[in-house]
């Protein structure tokens, strides 16, 4: 029996395409609705925040998306990423199971992150924005956007989460290195950063707020984008990248889940 522990794809058989889950799904999601108006939010709606490519990779039905030559060349600086078998934690454990894992460490900020960013900023500069603004909680959306946006030579503003501020020097300091401006949430650098402010100027922010900062700067000035690193269909499916290479990596190694485990939050780590 094979003790290998781990799974490499090739570079040449890095995917070429994303997949979109809503092409397969037995019905359409219903349309998220326009806050001002509870009507469906049509492109017009997303202009001010998102280049038109995202805008309709989000609304898209195509099965799969092709993945841009520049985007799979910056990817090939770390994907494909490993699969591992854990061998000691199955002995730990003292499992008849074979349990897999799929690194996505090996990015250059260390985490699944980078995947999406990546993309979001190459359509970015596609579209001639000049400056993105985001929001961000511990720091690795943070980090990875900061990593792409001066990769693809954007400004970038970067909402960071007051507690997660103060507690994580260095994650700030990952994103000044890749040349983002990161400023602690809530701040007095927006109308709601302000009025939360004036309620509680001792508040330690939340990612709620942030978003609400980062999307109040990109819709005021028409020069500034923004971005989201989770949730929405776009960003779900630049993940897929991660779930296509674990299907091949699996069928090297022989086997194919029972069970699939990820941890969730707004999605986008599952969704990959």
């Amino acid at each position: 029996m094979s003790d290998q522990l781990k799974y490499f794809l090739e570079e040449s058989k890095m995917p070429k395409t994303w997949y979109n889950i809503a092409a397969d799904l037995p019905k359409p999601m219903e349309p998220p609705l326009h806050p001002g108006t509870l009507k469906p939010i049509g492109p017009d709606d997303l202009a001010p925040l998102f280049p038109m490519a995202l805008i309709g990779q989000e609304v898209s039905q195509d099965r799969e998306i092709e993945i841009p030559e520049p985007v799979r060349n910056i990817y090939k600086q770390w994907r494909p990423s490993p699969l591992y078998r854990a061998r000691n934690l199955e002995k730990f454990l003292d499992t008849p199971a074979k349990i897999y894992y799929k690194y996505e460490g090996v990015s250059p900020t260390g985490s699944h992150k980078p995947n999406t960013a990546i993309a979001q900023a190459f359509y970015n500069k596609e579209e001639g924005t000049k400056k993105i603004a985001t929001e961000t909680g511990a720091g690795q959306w943070g980090s990875s956007l900061a990593f792409a946006c001066q990769i693809f030579g954007i400004e970038l503003d970067v909402y960071m989460v007051k507690v997660s501020f103060e507690q994580k020097p260095y994650r700030k300091l990952i994103m000044q290195t890749y040349g983002a401006r990161c400023v602690a949430s809530p701040s007095n650098e927006t109308e709601s950063g302000k009025a939360i402010l004036a309620k509680d100027p001792n508040n330690t922010g939340s990612l709620g707020i942030a978003i609400s900062e980062a999307v109040e700067r990109a819709a005021k000035d028409p020069d500034t984008k923004y971005s989201l690193g989770s949730v929405l269909n776009h960003v779900l499916m630049h993940q897929t990248i991660v779930g296509n290479e674990a299907i091949m990596q699996m069928e090297m190694a022989g086997d194919y889940p029972d069970i699939l485990v990820g941890c969730t939050g707004g999605g986008s780590n599952f969704a990959g």
